[in-house]
């Protein structure tokens, strides 16, 4: 592997997507939105009516995914983490967001009443990252603030240093 495969995960929200398209925009990384394979590929197990949303077929988005994370370089962003197999990540980034924040996102959203209650709490319990910490090895899991334009400069900044480190370390 001759570039590191990273993981952006955190409630729904905090801004995976937006960093995620940067980050492969100016590093040549593969940006891999689990939630549009999921799509293309009709990768379901079923529809959740209380959320009104599809449920992921985990074992299948592992297959389909698979070889792409042997090859390395890519960046995978998804709210969930504990599906994914410990060894394809050399780092996992969790973002945070002041439930100020997150709450004005998500009901942008159309996010509604149980829906909008629960991931707002998933945030106030640290669920994902706690999640991350129980999944992969402790010092592989960081948590990075994604409340402002700021907050995003400094992460592809800080993202951006480390993938040129790990490059130079591991070629």
């Amino acid at each position: 592997m001759k570039r590191p495969n990273i993981l952006l995960t955190g409630t729904p929200g905090v801004g995976k997507t937006t960093l995620g398209k940067e980050l492969a925009a100016k590093t040549n990384l593969i940006f891999v939105n689990v939630g549009d394979v999921a799509k293309e590929g009709q990768l379901y197990e079923g529809y959740d009516e209380e959320y009104d949303c599809p449920v992921l077929d985990e074992d299948r988005v592992i297959d389909e995914l698979e070889d792409k994370m042997t090859d390395g370089g890519i960046i995978v962003d998804y709210h969930s983490c504990d599906f994914f197999p410990e060894r394809w990540f050399n780092i996992v980034f969790v973002l945070r967001t002041e439930t100020s924040f997150l709450y004005d996102r998500l009901e942008s959203r159309g996010y509604r009443g149980k829906k909008l209650q629960d991931n707002l709490q998933c945030e106030i319990f640290q669920t994902i990252y706690e999640e991350a910490m129980s999944s992969y090895k402790e010092d592989i899991v960081h948590q990075l603030p994604s409340n402002t334009p700021e907050d995003m400069e400094r992460n592809l900044d800080q993202i951006i240093q480390w993938i040129e480190q790990w490059i130079k370390d591991n070629n």
